[in-house]
């Protein structure tokens, strides 16, 4: 394993647009650094120049005039993607039918011209590494959509490219293979240690794959953060409802204070301005007694998860509250409750993206 571990090469893009033929901007002018060795995510909903931006790294796309692209320094602009030495997942997989599990792994280094004794070795520590052990002699369409997944992850990094892109392989998946997946490739990222650029539309695989998230939105950058600063400190209302279940609060601000039908909520930011459009993830706020407490409302649903359950309370707000409150908080519809939250939990906004 220790052959292929630790490779991996730095990215800067510059100045990185894309205009298609019929006029359409596909990218606004980007520019991005990428650590060697990290796992960056392009992050944001369909159309929004994730997947051109993960082209022209690739070279399969040319940025439009004044854009560059270098690997460790060198421009490779004009470099074709055969040359570039990157390794590509694409959400289809795009594996051979006619070839066997190691012939697919093996491939790249066929036509490279590694060593039959070598690419031997390589594709037995990709096999052992990806866990397919036992599956070498196997056609692709004996395969489960978790293997095959397996299968093109092994057949990209065979090659030792100094750059992995992955363009959403997990979106064919179902839901309870995604999430086991994701762990499972998060855990193979960090032993490879190469340069990796994810792109997905599924903020759950951005949280837990990268070590920073680029949300993309209408072919533009919003944010570039870790998956914490982007999760608890969005710098939009965009990014703070994309990313995770938010509570959009509009509301007068008074010394210091959100103003609210049900009461006041203190803000831990100086704001002066007359009205706020603040965050509250639905985890910050505590479901209290109604006597003395600052803010008060009723519930209208609840629904039960499992490990939390999901409250809606009405009339705190200028619109309902959701609350993920612990399964053991005994309450029923029609309550009047306290909701407590703490300053620091309030994220103002800017009024409009």
């Amino acid at each position: 394993m220790n052959a292929i571990v630790g490779h991996g090469a730095s990215v800067h893009i510059e100045a990185c647009a894309k205009t298609f033929a019929d006029g359409t901007l596909a990218l606004a002018p980007a520019t991005l650094d990428i650590a060697r060795g990290e796992t960056l995510v392009l992050l944001g909903p369909s159309g929004c120049g994730k997947t051109t931006m993960l082209r022209i790294i690739a070279g399969l796309e040319q940025p439009d005039a004044g854009g560059r692209v270098l690997f460790d320094g060198v421009d490779i602009t004009a470099v074709p993607i055969e040359q570039r030495n990157v390794g590509m997942v694409f959400q289809s997989y795009a594996l051979f039918p006619n070839m066997s599990v190691a012939e697919n792994i093996g491939y790249g280094l066929k036509i490279r011209g590694v060593a039959r004794a070598e690419r031997a070795a390589r594709v037995a520590e990709l096999v052992a590494l990806t866990n397919i052990t036992g599956l070498e002699d196997r056609r692709i369409d004996q395969l489960s959509g978790g293997q095959r997944q397996r299968v093109a992850l092994a057949r990209a990094v065979a090659i030792r490219p100094g750059i992995l892109l992955l363009d959403e392989p997990l979106t064919a998946l179902d839901a309870a293979l995604r999430d086991r997946l994701r762990g499972e490739l998060n855990r193979l990222l960090r032993s490879l240690g190469i340069t990796t650029i994810y792109v997905t539309h599924d903020q759950a695989e951005a949280m837990e794959l990268g070590d920073r998230i680029v949300v993309m939105r209408k072919g533009a950058i919003v944010q570039i953060g870790t998956p914490r600063e982007i999760y608890f400190k969005p710098q939009s209302r965009f990014v703070a409802e994309f990313v995770g279940a938010a509570n959009i609060v509009e509301a007068p601000v008074a010394d210091g204070r959100l103003m609210l039908p049900g009461g006041v909520l203190p803000l831990a930011e100086g704001d002066t301005h007359p009205a706020a459009v603040a965050m509250i993830r639905p985890e910050t706020i505590a479901i209290v007694a109604a006597e003395g407490a600052a803010l008060t409302g009723t519930i209208d649903s609840i629904s039960f998860i499992g490990d939390r359950q999901r409250v809606i309370v009405g009339g705190a707000s200028d619109k309902p509250l959701t609350i993920d409150a612990p399964n053991t908080v005994a309450v029923t519809i029609g309550d009047r409750v306290g909701l407590s939250v703490a300053p620091d939990a309030i994220r103002l906004l800017p009024e409009h993206d």
